[in-house]
């Protein structure tokens, strides 16, 4: 079976374990262990009987709950099958322009969809100095013609970069796009999303997941806010009913719920602070600081091998970092899940890493 190129595949990783899909610990894939919350659990139950029906092509419903939640007009937000969806209708946008300027490492995803209408892609990494990531742009060549795409937080080293930081690239770019697939994560008084400017640019682009946050991957939901006109073109490039009736109502229900937001936010400084020190405290790993609910650790070993030998011997799922050729074969990145998945993840990394010294 081919290895993934993304986190979360659970029978490749079952079939080189030898065992059931749900015998496997995951780490690989960033989603909350928290949720589903029980409140989205119920709205799907409720809309069961609505499956004989079409969904509102409009999303009337679930667009007025993202506009409550983000204080935005509904029609500056389109949902979406995922934000892969909504990406891939941006990066047929992007491709309409000289180039665009990627920020690496980056999601795979992007260099698929700018791949898919031959979109002219270059690259601008992001440096390392002293363990930290930090983001610069050298705009002194010509920006008004291309094209700026960029996670924040930042997938798949958790740098989460200032608002402030940002803003000076819309007056630079023709269109900016800020993929915050995982800024929920991050407290509202620390935040960073360029998501209240929105109106005020033209030319900016956000993207939301509820898929990692409210732990429903399996639902396909995401959105794009921007401009209207923007959003009034996609439309009619895509599909219909691009996101059924259960997801839809799991997502109105998930926004409502306050107490499981405030829960997840509780719950993951201290569980990442836990996976971050025991990591630390590993020989050979050093895990880089992070804003989401994962971690990206270098390690001296080969995270190939380590990826295998957790499966074998543990059943314990990593995400290497192979796909991000800037990080190759000396990366690998873990979700943060709870205290005592954390431990059991950690013993293994110890003990697999003690026996190959």
């Amino acid at each position: 079976m081919r290895q993934p190129a993304h986190g979360g595949n659970l029978a490749w990783a079952a079939a080189l374990a030898s065992c059931s899909p749900d015998a496997i610990l995951d780490f690989s894939a960033s989603i909350s262990p928290l949720g589903p919350p029980n409140s989205a659990i119920a709205a799907i139950h409720s809309q069961i009987g609505n499956l004989r029906h079409y969904p509102d092509p409009n999303y009337s419903e679930l667009r007025l709950a993202l506009s409550h939640f983000h204080q935005l007009p509904p029609e500056w937000i389109l949902p979406g099958n995922g934000s892969a969806e909504l990406l891939t209708l941006i990066g047929r946008e992007l491709a309409e322009l000289a180039a665009t300027i990627l920020i690496t490492p980056a999601f795979g995803d992007y260099y698929r969809t700018l791949a898919a209408y031959k979109a002219k892609v270059l690259e601008s990494p992001l440096s390392l100095v002293t363990g930290h990531w930090s983001l610069f742009l050298d705009t002194g060549q010509k920006t008004k013609d291309k094209g700026l795409l960029l996670n924040n937080p930042h997938n798949p080293t958790g740098k989460l970069f200032s608002r402030d930081s940002i803003l000076p690239y819309l007056e630079q770019f023709a269109l900016v796009v800020v993929d915050e697939a995982f800024m929920d994560f991050v407290p509202p008084n620390e935040e960073q999303s360029l998501v209240s400017v929105v109106q005020e640019y033209a030319n900016l682009v956000v993207l939301r997941s509820l898929t990692k946050f409210y732990s429903l991957p399996g639902l396909r939901l995401g959105y794009a806010i921007a401009h209207p006109d923007f959003l009034a073109k996609w439309q009619l490039w895509r599909d219909p009913w691009p996101v059924n009736t259960l997801a839809a109502a799991a997502a109105i229900a998930a926004l409502q719920d306050t107490e499981f937001q405030q829960q997840t936010w509780a719950w993951l400084p201290p569980a990442r602070n836990q996976l971050f020190q025991g990591l630390a405290e590993i020989p050979g790993l050093q895990p880089q600081a992070s804003a989401a609910n994962f971690l990206l650790v270098e390690s001296q070993q080969s995270t190939s091998q380590l990826q295998q030998q957790l499966l074998v011997h543990h059943q314990i799922l990593i995400r290497d970092c192979l796909s991000f050729k800037e990080l190759g074969d000396r990366f690998f990145r873990v979700a943060v899940r709870s205290q005592s998945d954390n431990q059991r993840l950690l013993t293994a990394l110890g003990s697999v890493l003690s026996a190959e010294c």
